[in-house]
């Protein structure tokens, strides 16, 4: 079984996904070993906590440089024994360091159809307001590994969503969350760890 960590800066409603994903048997080479947070007291922790994974913070402001904040970030994945390491709402850029001890084992997901609507800047709500204001017809997500730059990673799956008359940000987010994010992460999850990524 390869160990995962999940990273986190919120809520954890894709860890949640992740989580259930495990819990109803949809992984046949991985295991939820660790959950990441950018910082203390974040819902997800509770996620964790209540699924019975180990957690911890690593707070990109308890470092004096981000080398050193990098560096203690891949000693936490490395302790744990982390095979591959899954973007569910991490807010933080990943180090250079890390991305390159885990080369094509780090997974994103982003709330659009990319190249549409991402890169820097663009995140959470944003990503909806843009789209919204764009008039776009469909939007959805894309799970896609993880390189150097902001969501330019090679793409391991994408889920189309329909804009509905009416749509807010916050309705459209939902929708993009239920009918495309919870479905598109634990099914890439599964095919990085059995090789078919």
């Amino acid at each position: 079984m390869v160990n995962v960590a999940v990273l986190v800066s919120g809520g954890g409603t894709n860890l949640q996904a992740l989580l259930d994903a495990e819990k109803a048997g949809k992984y046949r080479n991985a295991r939820i070993a660790l959950v990441v947070a950018s910082k203390p007291g974040v819902y997800a922790l509770e996620r964790a906590a209540k699924a019975g994974v180990e957690s911890v913070v690593v707070s990109r402001k308890d470092y004096a440089s981000a080398d050193e904040f990098n560096d203690d970030m891949l000693i936490t994945l490395k302790e744990h024994d982390i095979g591959a390491v899954v973007l569910a709402g991490y807010l933080s850029m990943v180090g250079e360091n890390v991305i390159e001890a885990y080369r094509d084992k780090i997974l994103n997901v982003h709330p659009s159809l990319i190249p549409s609507f991402c890169g820097p800047g663009f995140y959470g709500l944003r990503v909806h307001e843009a789209a919204l204001a764009k008039g776009v017809k469909v939007t959805g997500a894309t799970v896609h590994l993880v390189n150097e730059q902001y969501d330019d990673g090679r793409i391991v799956l994408q889920k189309a969503v329909d804009v509905l008359p009416g749509d807010t940000p916050e309705s459209l987010q939902r929708r993009v969350m239920e009918q495309a994010e919870w479905q598109l992460l634990p099914r890439a999850l599964d095919m990085l760890t059995c090789g078919e990524v």
